[in-house]
């Protein structure tokens, strides 16, 4: 038998553990909007370096020639990509940390860090890196 109660109530899902979807009550939280700008290209490509160093390590590809045939690019970029390893471990997280760039805005490229990554010597870089930051 009903009585005609009803009761209502607001649910939204939300990520539980290992992002497992969970019901959760309540109103949804406000979306958040992305920071403007872009991320720079260079943390980009240095986060597919690391990515790049940690499938080969583990296996997942044979080396880096099978990499760069699997995402049509030449050895030749591939090389270019994976020697920002090169650098100092502090310029490697300064890179990935860059602040966004507005549209047409470039920054700091890939191109302006080869003659810090030819450099073997990481107090070398860091000077070079400070100097190449300081005029960006």
């Amino acid at each position: 038998m009903s009585d005609g109660a009803t009761v209502t109530f607001q649910v939204h899902l939300g990520a539980g553990p290992r992002t497992q979807k969970e019901i959760r009550l309540g109103a949804a939280p406000p979306a958040v909007a992305p920071p403007p700008g872009r991320i720079p290209r260079v943390a980009r490509l240095m986060a597919l370096a690391i990515r790049f160093e940690r499938l080969v390590r583990s296996g997942e590809v044979r080396d880096y020639a099978e990499i760069a045939r699997l995402g049509h690019v030449t050895r030749a970029r591939m090389s270019q990509i994976t020697n920002l390893l090169n650098l100092a471990p502090d310029i490697q997280e300064a890179i990935l940390f860059l602040p966004r760039v507005a549209k047409g805005d470039v920054g700091i490229t890939e191109r302006h860090l080869r003659p810090i990554v030819a450099c073997p010597d990481w107090r070398e870089q860091r000077r070079m890196w400070k100097s190449l930051t300081a005029e960006a």
